[in-house]
This record gives C-alpha cells, sequence and structure tokens, in this order.
C-alpha cells in the first residue's frame, strides 16, 4: 500500500463533498477525469456538474485540482521547501451558451466578485463559430486562485463547493432573464 499524497487526499475530499450533493440531488454530476501526465509527471483531476433544474440556460461548474512534478517532489523528497509547496493548484470554470441574448458583462463580473472577492483572478471569455449560421456563443467564466492550496486548507475545497453552487444559481437567475 501507498501513502496518499496531498493531491490524492484533496482529490477524494472534493469528491466525497460533489458526490454527497449528487446524491442528495442539490446537483448532476456531470463528467470527471483522473488525468496523470507521465511526460511531465503532474496530476489533474476535474469534475463538473450542473443544477437538476431544466432552465433554458443552465450555466455547467467544473473545478480542476492539479499538481506538478515540483509540488509531487517537495512532498516526496526531504527539503526545507517541502511544506511550502505541497499541494496542488485550484481552478474553477463556469460555462454557459449565449444566444441572441443581450449579457452585460459587468453585472456579470458585479455577481462574481460578489461571490468570490477580488483576491481571485477572474477572467470571461467568449467563445463562438464563424462558420455556423447562428449566432451561439460560449462564454466561459474562470476563476483562479494563483496560489497553492494545501491540506490545511481541505474544509475551505468543500465550502468552495457551496460557491460553486451560489455561482450557478446567480449565473442562471441572471442569464435566463
Amino acid at each position: 500500500m501507498f501513502d496518499p499524497t496531498a493531491f490524492d487526499n484533496m482529490k477524494v475530499i472534493v469528491e466525497g463533498a460533489l458526490y454527497d450533493r449528487d446524491l442528495s440531488g442539490e446537483i448532476i454530476i456531470t463528467d470527471r477525469n483522473d488525468i496523470i501526465n507521465m511526460a511531465k509527471m503532474s496530476r489533474q483531476f476535474n469534475i463538473s456538474f450542473s443544477l437538476p433544474d431544466s432552465e433554458r440556460k443552465i450555466v455547467s461548474a467544473k473545478m480542476e485540482l492539479e499538481s506538478k512534478l515540483v509540488h509531487l517532489a517537495a512532498e516526496l523528497l526531504p527539503s526545507g521547501k517541502s511544506s511550502k509547496l505541497t499541494g496542488c493548484l485550484v481552478k474553477l470554470f463556469f460555462t454557459f451558451d449565449i444566444e441572441a441574448v443581450e449579457v452585460d458583462y459587468y453585472v456579470l463580473n458585479t455577481i462574481l466578485v460578489g461571490i468570490w472577492g477580488t483576491s481571485r483572478e477572474i477572467t470571461l471569455s467568449i467563445q463562438h463559430e464563424p462558420l455556423q449560421p447562428t449566432k451561439k456563443e460560449k462564454g466561459i467564466i474562470t476563476v483562479d486562485f494563483e496560489r497553492l492550496i494545501t491540506e490545511d486548507q481541505m474544509d475551505d475545497l468543500v465550502e468552495m463547493t457551496d460557491f460553486m453552487i451560489t455561482t450557478q444559481q446567480k449565473l442562471t437567475e441572471y442569464l435566463n432573464k
């Protein structure tokens, strides 16, 4: 048997928190990926979910955990820096379709800053297919914590799921006006 890494422990906590909500009917898990990159010796885990309603504009959420070689080495090799580099990076993604609807992106930003605060990097990008006859676009919001999340912050990962669900609800409410 092996000793699980910080990444493994945090992944299990996130999975447990989200699958509990899926079982209770609060969310629907739509995708899950656990990726090992042998070339870069990194790991990535992501899990996607949506709200169980059948609203016209459904916002999908995805939480992504990533552990790079430096994080694994810091944990497994004895050194003075190990406690500073042990953990993983966390990014959140919210995606939604925009179909010929006027969206005020400043309002979206206000909603996001109201939930996530100003200490996180929040970006919004719009994708569209120029060869399609309809004006269908996809909005992608990224919330990047831009710092290492450690095992000491496991409770924050669970609490983060609450904020993700709130974000989905608020964005869905705004987009369905």
